[in-house]
């Protein structure tokens, strides 16, 4: 009796001591509790069943609780749990860098340890930041996109054009540069306005999403544009961020989404689905010529940069595991078969007046409904509860939805995520 009156007031006990992410609590409805997940499905305290249908925030992506990776590291427990990794190493970060630099885009050469998407890209960007300084180079300002999101620390917020999340951190960011994304229609116009940029402003790195930015609601941006941008400012010797924390690990139908493009980056920053969803870790790549800045007899050349969980052994387990099914048939067959569905599904949405900008690539597919927002109030919020109230699990984002699903999501549960999406799509008139 004791144990069932404590798990149903879980809601209650959260809202004592929890302070949750991305949430203002005053307006916000009560958390919801999670008592299990496998595969794609998360089930609630009173056993009701979801479809993550965005693998619980482009983690979970070989479903949850996969029997392999948490095999592995059960395994990998039983012998080291955790260990400094200044001064010491172990093998599973060995094997990890191994395996990760093989499906890595060309050029990639080494790897640095960190702890979740936010500091992957903080040290992606104090390497190019340090790069410079300490080739003598006074470039202190950093490129980005407009309306790109790159993380929560101060680094990361700088470069993020987001302000809802910055705004009352702006004051202590540092220098940051502007230009739109390349939609196939401004390439010219951006161009025009990155030359006049590169020509008045020591321009350190570029930091980018490649092809999706995450955060601005799933937008997607053009190829040719992207690599002009890229050749542009590797020209003036730019350092090229390519920041893949949602992009990479197979969701854009390649290992990572700088794979389409024939610029490649020279720093890359990842962690989501790095470790499968199963533990918290970020990595920082880069090519040779980066590392190369950093190797002196002067030690304050170094990256002093460290965290006391960084390499952690488990983590590096998960991610090796993870590694091991993404590079294998059936899953390569399975982001296959999804990107193929979300793209007859897209053709199908493309039919429909409520539906604007319907689009694909791999595994994610997003859209925006052709409503007036006012007329629905939180519109946000109403899909949210539509999708929870028919078990499927998404983060509609203002009048985008979108979807991420894992990898290993059946054709029947891709078929259920249809049928939602199009009773949701129904419910309004364009």
């Amino acid at each position: 009796m004791q144990e069932v009156e404590i798990t149903s007031n879980l809601k209650e006990r959260d809202s004592k001591h929890l302070w949750h992410p991305l949430t203002q609590h005053k307006v916000s409805s009560e958390m919801l509790p999670i008592s299990k997940a496998s595969g794609v499905i998360l089930t609630d305290d009173e056993g009701r069943e979801y479809i993550d249908g965005i693998s619980s925030w482009y983690t979970a992506v070989y479903g949850h609780c996969n029997p392999y990776i948490t095999n592995k590291v059960f395994a990998q427990m039983q012998n080291l749990d955790q260990v400094v990794f200044s001064g010491f190493t172990h093998e599973p970060a060995i094997e990890l860098s191994e395996a990760l630099i093989k499906i890595l885009p060309e050029g990639q050469q080494k790897l640095f340890f960190n702890d979740n998407g936010s500091t992957a890209t903080e040290i992606g960007i104090k390497m190019a930041l340090q790069y410079h300084h300490n080739l003598g180079n006074d470039r202190k300002v950093m490129l980005a996109f407009e309306n790109g999101f790159h993380g929560d620390t101060f680094g990361a917020m700088s470069v993020s054009g987001l302000s809802v999340y910055n705004g009352a951190f702006e004051d202590h960011f540092i220098r940051v540069e502007r230009i739109p994304v390349p939609d196939g229609t401004n390439n010219i116009e951006i161009l025009d306005q990155l030359e006049s940029i590169l020509n008045k402003e020591e321009i350190a790195g570029f930091i980018y999403e490649p092809l999706i930015q995450g955060a601005a609601a799933m937008k997607f941006h053009d190829n040719e544009g992207l690599n002009a941008i890229l050749k542009l400012c590797r020209q003036h010797e730019v350092l090229l961020v390519a920041d893949e924390v949602m992009t990479g690990f197979g969701k854009t139908g390649t290992y990572f989404a700088s794979d389409h493009i024939e610029e490649k980056p020279d720093v890359i920053c990842m962690s989501k689905a790095l470790t499968a969803g199963l533990l918290p870790m970020g990595l920082t790549s880069c090519n040779q010529k980066v590392y190369d800045a950093f190797y002196s007899d002067e030690i304050a050349k170094g990256l002093f940069h460290g965290h006391t969980y960084t390499a952690n052994p488990l983590a590096c387990t998960a991610a090796l595991a993870g590694i091991e099914l993404l590079t294998s048939e059936e899953i390569k067959q399975n982001i296959h078969r999804i990107s193929e569905s979300n793209q007859q599904f897209v053709r199908e949405l493309k039919q429909k007046q409520q539906v604007l900008n319907a689009r694909s690539m791999g595994v994610i597919l997003a859209f925006e409904l052709n409503v007036e927002m006012e007329r629905y109030g939180n519109l946000r919020n109403r899909l949210f509860r539509f999708f929870m109230e028919k078990g499927l699990f998404l983060r509609p984002l203002g009048n985008t939805i979108y979807i991420v699903p894992p990898y290993v999501t059946s054709e029947e549960q891709m078929k259920k995520i249809y049928i939602l999406l199009q009773e949701c799509i129904d419910q309004f008139q364009a």
